[in-house]
């Protein structure tokens, strides 16, 4: 989208990757801000960090694990878009084997499920390689994330990447709701597709309202006095039902699976579910005092 700049010349500012730059910013704070806590309490220890000081030989000295956060965020950016478009591949393999130059390199197209997984791998190598309390920085991060989702998914609409539902029933729109809650054309999507005059449902809306909703629950839920890993296990329950729920208006690519029609997210979805009620059943139990 150009904004004017200086007052004279205009400079493109892409409403996706600010919005996904505002979101690594943001979920980056807070886990500093968290870890900061955890580290005074004395629920995780110091990691060690090679000194800065110039002039002096290299050397280590102990830091809050909340020093890490710079990397973690680095990790997650690269793993989390590498693994994003090749999971959008694998998704829509006829569409990237007729033009794999034009996929590759398109604004869109990211799959939000083969981030996650992606820079999981490379955070949990880097924290594990810092010997930091796994479980307990799960508990930090996964929360987080889940506000990142959300304010991503503005700049999935602010776009048109091709993040919509399926069309609107506009007879059923309650009175209460404005339009644009409801139906939406993207006339400027960057798919430069033509969407049915009715419009579809802005599903990236409706998942932002969702993601922030429940972060805000696991937020107010980080001084639980459950065991370590329950905090992330609630925040993989939540993303797939969340995942779940959407996909049932959402426009996705469909395959067979076990004789039913269903999407990659919905799979996906299920075996989150599963994880975080498994999860769940196993530190759902009080911390020993």
């Amino acid at each position: 989208m150009p904004i004017e700049f200086l007052g004279s010349d205009t400079l493109t500012i892409y409403s996706f990757g600010a919005m996904m730059a505002v979101a690594f910013l943001v979920a980056a704070w807070l886990m500093q801000r968290e870890l900061n806590r955890l580290y005074n309490e004395g629920r995780l220890g110091p990691v060690r960090m090679r000194s800065k000081e110039k002039g002096r030989k290299q050397h280590f000295v102990e830091a809050s694990p909340a020093a890490l956060v710079g990397t973690v965020t680095v990790i997650a950016v690269v793993a989390g878009i590498v693994g994003a478009k090749i999971f959008h591949i694998l998704e829509n393999w006829g569409e990237f084997m007729a033009d794999p130059r034009g996929m590759l390199f398109s604004q869109g197209g990211l799959t939000f499920y083969g981030g996650l997984l992606f820079a999981a791998v490379g955070i949990v190598w880097y924290v594990r390689k810092h010997n930091v309390n796994l479980p307990i920085f799960a508990d930090v991060t996964l929360p987080t994330v889940m506000l990142a989702y959300g304010i991503g998914r503005i700049g999935c609409h602010l776009a048109g990447d091709g993040d919509w539902g399926i069309p609107a029933n506009v007879e059923a729109k309650p009175g209460f709701l404005p339009d644009w809650l409801w139906s939406e054309t993207y006339p400027n999507n960057i798919l430069g597709v033509t969407l049915p005059e009715s419009g579809v449902y802005p599903t990236s809306i409706y998942e932002f309202l969702m993601a922030a909703a429940l972060f805000a629950v696991l937020w107010s839920l980080r001084k639980h006095p459950f065991r370590t890993g329950w905090l992330s296990s609630l925040t993989v329950l939540f993303f797939g039902v969340e995942r779940l729920l959407i996909e049932q208006i959402r426009v996705n690519n469909v395959f067979e699976f076990l004789g039913m029609e269903v999407t990659q997210a919905e799979v996906i979805s299920v075996i989150m579910i599963v994880l975080g009620i498994a999860g769940l059943i196993f530190t759902t139990r009080r911390k020993p005092q």
